[in-house]
């Protein structure tokens, strides 16, 4: 199966990671982003944001991700709109990985 992301959707059951051509630097703020392959710098400006992008690859899916930083079933629609932003971007990318098994 193939993680799809569209303007509107981000698929949560898939796994994700950094993208390998994106360097995170953390700041006091949050955090810098830099991505080699489209020379393009971005900010992450939320902590817990930033936290959630580097735990992603030790995670069999977006959504375990999310609950393992205890981001509130209230605030998901927040950083759903960010990972879909990221993952638009290619700042985050498919995990070509096998799911874990329950």
């Amino acid at each position: 199966m193939t993680a799809a992301v569209t303007a509107d959707r981000f698929d949560l059951g898939a796994p994700w990671m950094l993208n390998p051509s994106v360097a995170l630097r953390p700041e006091p703020f949050g955090a810098l982003l830099y991505h080699f392959g489209t020379r393009k710098l971005s900010f992450l400006k939320n902590l817990i944001v930033v936290d959630l992008v580097r735990s992603l690859a030790e995670h069999p899916s977006a959504e375990a991700a999310l609950a393992a930083c205890g981001i509130a079933d209230a605030d998901r629609p927040l950083y759903l709109q960010a990972l879909t932003s990221l993952a638009a971007s290619a700042t985050i990318v498919p995990a070509d990985r096998p799911r874990e098994s329950a």
